[in-house]
């Protein structure tokens, strides 16, 4: 962000929308009202879990299913993410804004011009990813990106904790995306550059959240695009000691795991190492973009993708996953949907924080 706020500051930089700020005269509606339709009780769907406002989603999409056109639909969705914003910002207190510009929304207590660069690269993310990922990548309709920055680790830990394990310590991270109900980013203002990775990570997956992926492409182009974007990818280890953790860990079931999408949920060191691996075979896969742009549109979670490789990049999933690790044995490394115990993962996990990787 610091390329920003110069390019900013020499006049070079700008949204193509001035940023909105909502006023703090703009008060929280009680209802949503939206010309033909009907109204909806926010007042009557709001529970409050550690002082903080959650509204009841699920009614929110049962009330706008019912409404006769996609613009109303579209109308009443803008409405509900800004109502439920404004009733957050009302709870915060002590100086949070809301702001908006373009596809993005921001409530902090940042200044007007940090606010503004925040929004900016936010919006400039998005327009990158789709160029990046061309003819992959499609602008979800209807849903802005929202950032949600706090003022302190306590207020963070005490919002995010509602939508942690129910049991347990929750990680600790200095930033992480959302899916439940209205899917956003949040973070604290201390942090703020650290929660970049985040934004373009899970910004991509919103991108191709249209193409029916297997759990390890979905999250290998989304490491490899925050990489590029967000300058991510500094290590714990060193790429020997990757290697050598890689190749103790993936036996023929863990490579199945991470064919069906299971080993991308593991709590050890094979969520870690799923990652990695992931970005490794996209990073070579992608290196001839045309092959790799055809075998992305035909691939298919129910065998990971594997008659799209053979199709469109001329290549075993189980060969290539063996030469990648240097595995002699290659036996029953290819994706077999038949070893796996449930259907294939999606990717795009609800809760994105900082891997050990990242």
């Amino acid at each position: 962000m610091l390329k920003l706020l110069r390019s900013l500051l020499s006049g070079k930089a700008g949204v193509d929308e001035v940023p909105y700020f909502a006023g703090k005269e703009e008060s929280a509606p009680e209802s949503l009202r939206i010309e033909g339709a009907p109204p909806f009780s926010l007042s009557s769907h709001i529970t409050y879990v550690n002082q903080l406002p959650c509204l009841d989603w699920g009614a929110i999409y049962s009330w706008i299913d019912t409404l006769p056109s996609s613009e109303l639909q579209a109308q009443a969705w803008s409405a509900s993410e800004r109502a439920w914003l404004l009733h957050l910002r009302t709870a915060l207190g002590n100086g949070y804004r809301l702001a908006e510009a373009n596809q993005a929304m921001l409530l902090s207590t940042l200044e007007p011009a940090i606010a503004r660069i925040t929004l900016e690269y936010m919006n400039r993310t998005l327009t990158r990813i789709v160029r990046l990922l061309d003819g992959l990548a499609a602008v979800p309709a209807r849903r802005k990106d929202i950032l949600i920055v706090f003022d302190d680790h306590d207020t963070y830990y005490r919002y995010v904790s509602h939508y942690g394990p129910e049991q347990g310590e929750f990680a600790l991270s200095s930033g992480m995306y959302i899916r439940s109900g209205c899917a956003h980013f949040v973070t604290v203002k201390s942090d703020l550059r650290e929660v970049e990775p985040v934004i373009a990570h899970e910004m991509t997956h919103a991108c191709v959240g249209h193409l029916p992926l297997p759990a390890w492409l979905n999250e290998g182009i989304a490491v490899n695009t925050e990489r590029r974007l967000a300058h991510s990818g500094s290590r714990l280890y060193t790429p020997e000691q990757m290697h050598r953790r890689h190749l103790e860990f993936w036996g023929q079931p863990q490579i199945q795991e991470f064919w069906s999408g299971k080993s991308f949920l593991r709590t050890d060191e094979g969520n870690m190492l799923s990652y990695d691996l992931a970005q490794i075979m996209v990073e070579h896969m992608s290196k001839n973009w045309k092959a790799f742009q055809k075998f992305v549109l035909a691939g298919d979670r129910s065998d990971a993708g594997s008659a799209a490789a053979r199709d469109c990049l001329g290549v075993d999933l189980g060969d290539y996953v063996c030469a990648i690790l240097e595995r002699a044995d290659c036996n029953g490394c290819a994706p077999d949907p038949t070893a796996w115990n449930s259907e294939p993962e999606k990717g795009g996990f609800s809760v994105y924080a900082p891997r050990l990787t990242a």
